[in-house]
């Protein structure tokens, strides 16, 4: 594992369903967070209807840009789940049946009513592609190069991620710390950036909120060497402390 170069990640979001607003999508905070503790950071998120050119577009476009492509959605049995069709005319591959997927289906399915040609879509790989376990409904997620392709559905999507853990090369995860102030940003935000300067490997990001009538902000210090964090940490509350202010550790 390299420790020192960054990994990077982006998601496709696929669904006609996120963006009329019908559903809202939980998969973007579950991974980022999964990707962290692989040591890898979510750069990029889109969000992309239930259409063949979207989708690849997206795919061509972030799957050179990044070491991992994640999407989310459209890989169940009705007609309008094309995320496969989409990857695999983007990657110039043919559609498949796994033998394998087919398998696991027929067993799952089994006591079931058995597999019905709706539920074969789900065994429809981009040729090539590995499987991703899914633990829960049997219908697997799949890999193909750099590219993971997940359900839509956050608890079955978690499901495939939990067994790709340790699976992917990445490098430290990112530790974070929280300093909270009542003060307005805007009143900070110099001291705040000449502090980040002042400790390479640190980005501090600032979260105003408005409460019990005040305002005030968080101040997330992240980094990935803890002793470069606490140092970070320490100098931001003297800092503030020097203005007069009082910053609270964990947050307001």
């Amino acid at each position: 594992m390299s420790n020192d170069r960054i990994w990077t990640a982006a998601l496709i979001v696929i669904g006609d369903e996120i963006l009329s607003g019908r559903t809202q999508d939980a998969n973007i905070a579950q991974l980022a967070k999964w990707l962290n503790l692989q040591g890898i950071r979510l750069k990029e998120v889109r969000v992309v209807a239930d259409d063949m050119d979207s989708i690849g577009e997206a795919v061509n476009a972030l799957r050179v840009t990044n070491d991992y492509l994640f999407t989310t959605g459209g890989i169940g049995p009705t007609h309008d789940d094309i995320t496969v069709d989409a990857i695999s005319a983007a990657l110039g591959l043919s559609v498949v049946i796994h033998p394998v997927a087919r398998g696991i289906l027929e067993e799952y399915y089994a006591t079931r009513g058995g597999v019905t040609e709706a539920r074969l879509r789900m065994a429809r790989v981009p040729d090539g592609a590995e499987l991703v376990e899914n633990r829960l409904s049997g219908a697997p997620g799949l890999r193909i190069g750099n590219i993971f392709i997940l359900a839509g559905v956050p608890h079955i999507a978690a499901l495939m991620l939990d067994g790709l853990n340790g699976k992917l090369e990445g490098g430290k995860p990112l530790i974070a710390r929280t300093l909270g102030c009542w003060v307005a940003e805007s009143e900070v935000a110099d001291l705040l950036s000449a502090t980040e300067k002042a400790h390479e490997g640190v980005q501090i990001g600032s979260y105003p909120f408005f409460r019990e009538g005040r305002v005030g902000a968080n101040f997330v210090i992240r980094s990935t060497e803890m002793p470069v964090l606490d140092a970070c940490l320490a100098d931001l509350a003297t800092r503030l402390s020097q203005k007069g202010l009082e910053p609270v550790e964990d947050g307001i």
